[in-house]
């Protein structure tokens, strides 16, 4: 069975506004959490994703630092701009 991450929230957890650096915290259905990079121009791009550690990995069952939602990133980016998580989050 593959892994799909879903998104129920996101906050903005920080930003550089005249940079066009922001920092996202993403609630995934299961309980994870992760932490995104975002660059803004030319347009929006995912720079970078990384789990938080409150909980262990979905896909490796690891408790630890692991890059498992790196390989995800097309449905994380997918998500954020289709269902207009960006704009909720900094709307905020």
């Amino acid at each position: 069975m593959s892994y799909r991450p879903n998104i129920t929230n996101v906050t903005k957890a920080s930003s550089n506004d005249k940079e066009g650096l922001y920092e996202f915290i993403i609630k995934l259905a299961d309980g994870t959490e992760c932490r995104a990079f975002y660059n803004r121009f030319p347009e929006w791009k995912m720079t970078n994703i990384s789990r938080l550690l409150k909980t262990p990995c979905p896909v490796c069952r690891k408790d630890f630092i692991c890059k498992c939602m790196e390989a995800f990133t097309a449905d994380f980016e997918g998500q954020m701009l289709g269902d207009e998580w960006i704009d909720k989050a900094i709307a905020e």
